[in-house]
């Protein structure tokens, strides 16, 4: 679906106010940021994290009292999938050294980096290997690699700011210290950075950031890591195997509280499995597919929150999930690319927020919290200066034409190609006309304790990637999720293999603590319609969910 006649209209508005930002933009005359003493009003004010009613306190589990989103809470406060009297752990589908529960950058790091301690390793996946946020990531990974201009001393700051200084400062530490390593790593096995004729890396600013040091492959950087750590993956098949469409649903103790695997559930065959293992990481990614506050969201299909579950039942505690990152620039028209992300590699180019007049009303390169915050304050009733779609939603422009007019032609579809191809479809010209967007959910900020070796609280249990929490505090910095996955990936799979490595123990496998945990449940009396993981959403309406219900329990629907 291409531009409404109303929308090329309002274009003009964009249009006629270009050349002014151009030369300003040539002369170094940013628009200004945002005083950092009314940040906080601006967020408190429009965030939706804000908003009240959207939390209350979870009522069971380590994190008892802790004030979350509702629909963390809902999945939090709800009965196994399993009954663990009905669970035969004698029956050992698989065993192994490391069991590496999820299919993404960080799962598939951490299987690369516990073979190299000497551990058989298999990935467990919800989906296909690869199915995960980090293939859709767009925008670039961080690093100070210039040492010239750059240090990890000013990604700490950084990232510390960014997180509105309440980050875990240890995990902080090992994140930007660990980058470079990570970055020459991850060209040694081939991702194909953006670089300079004399071999460099390209970079370029991200919000929130003093430094250049976002490097990037085009506009599809998450894709091309994917495809290079998934490939080295299948390039070691004697040690490491992976079981697809099989998510895991419950971990397995033993009785003196070690981690030894997880069941599984075969999504083919519709059986429960159970593997058993010397060590499990969990690197289930993070949980935008729960629609948070109803936003669309930029993450994939499987990302419904599984391994916050998994590690709370077994007694991990929760950190930094009162907060939740919308990404400011998520496609609003056309509705069939609706809350697909746009990077935020557009803003850094050169690319204006603006409203329905076509005027500038935020500097491209706040946090994003703070610029999420900014464009909803914009679209607001008090404001009224959102650009109406034609199925009711409003949104601002992303004037991606700028870039054109900084840079040179052609450079947009050079260094966007994603982006100019899916606008393309519909018609739409990304380097003539500009992208209408709106806040998009993106980001699980928070998640499971652990520490800067990837350890959580449960022996033989490790963390890595989006399902952990700390790092950030309480916002997200750009290219700080790819560089999270893959250091704290790598971190666990080294924690993990040398833990398989060194482990003797034994004991009788358990799910004691399912039981325990529907029994504090039942005490609350909470969740005891619900059962999690949710494995993936339902996007059927709440008729259809009854007329199936209906159906299944009368025979007529198997």
């Amino acid at each position: 679906m291409s531009y409404t006649p109303e929308l090329l209209e309002l274009i003009k508005l964009v249009e006629k106010t270009r050349s002014q930002r151009v030369e300003q933009k040539k002369q170094n005359k940013e628009f200004p940021a945002i005083p950092v003493a009314q940040r906080e009003d601006i967020l408190k004010k429009y965030h939706p994290d804000f908003i009240p009613g959207t939390r209350r306190e979870i009522k069971v589990g380590p994190s008892k009292g802790y004030v979350i989103s509702n629909e963390y809470v809902d999945i939090i406060e709800a009965k196994s999938r399993v009954n663990p009297d009905l669970i035969d752990l004698n029956n050992v589908a698989y065993e192994t050294d490391v069991l590496v529960i999820g299919g993404g950058g960080a799962g598939n790091s951490a299987a690369l980096m516990a073979r190299e301690q000497g551990a058989k390793v298999i990935i467990i996946t919800k989906l296909r290997n690869g199915d995960a946020n980090t293939m859709m990531a767009e925008g670039g990974i961080q690093g100070a690699s210039k040492v010239e201009k750059d240090s990890p001393y000013y990604h700490y700051l950084d990232v510390l700011g960014g997180g509105h200084f309440v980050n875990n400062p240890e995990l902080v530490y090992t994140l930007v210290l660990e980058a470079p390593k990570v970055l020459a790593w991850l060209e040694n096995l081939g991702v194909n950075f953006n670089k300079f004729p004399d071999g460099r890396l390209q970079s370029m600013h991200g919000g929130g950031t003093c430094r250049k040091r976002m490097h990037y492959a085009g506009d599809i950087t998450g894709a091309e890591i994917m495809r290079t750590l998934r490939d080295e993956v299948r390039n070691h098949p004697e040690d490491i195997q992976v079981i697809e469409f099989s998510p895991a649903v419950e971990l397995v103790l033993n009785e003196k509280g070690e981690c030894r695997g997880a069941i599984c559930y075969n999504l083919e065959t519709e059986e429960y499995f159970f593997i058993k293992a010397k060590a499990v990481i969990l690197a289930t990614g993070g949980s935008g597919r729960l629609h948070i506050q109803n936003f669309m969201t930029t993450n994939h299909y499987g990302a419904t929150g599984d391994g916050l579950i998994l590690g709370y039942r077994v007694g991990v505690p929760l950190c930094f999930l009162h907060t939740v990152q919308y990404h400011p620039t998520g496609v609003v028209f056309p509705e069939q690319a609706e809350g697909i992300l746009i990077t935020e590699k557009f803003r850094g180019a050169g690319a204006n927020l603006l409203n329905i007049k076509g005027e500038q009303f935020v500097f491209e390169r706040e946090p994003r919290d703070v610029e999420a915050a900014a464009i909803i304050r914009e679209t607001s009733a008090e404001r009224n200066l959102g650009v109406p779609t034609p199925n009711g939603k409003f949104g601002v422009w992303l004037d991606s034409p700028m870039i054109e007019f900084l840079k040179g032609e052609g450079t947009v579809r050079r260094e966007f190609p994603g982006k100019y191809i899916l606008f393309k479809r519909f018609d739409i010209d990304i380097t003539k006309q500009p992208m209408l967007i709106s806040p998009t959910l993106h980001y699980q900020n928070g998640g499971l304790e652990m520490t800067n070796k990837g350890e959580s609280c449960v022996p033989g249990l490790f963390i890595g990637g989006e399902v952990g929490g700390g790092v950030h505090g309480e916002n997200r910095l750009m290219g700080n999720s790819l560089l999270d996955v893959t250091v704290f990936g790598r971190i666990a799979g080294i924690s993990a293999g040398q833990y398989a490595k060194n482990y003797s123990g034994n004991g009788k496998l358990t799910l004691d603590h399912v039981r325990k945990y529907n029994k504090e449940l039942e005490a609350a009396g909470v969740g005891l319609d619900r059962i999690s993981p949710m494995i993936l959403p339902d996007y059927t309406t709440p008729e259809v969910r009854k007329r199936q219900l209906t159906a299944y329990y009368q025979g007529t629907l198997r």
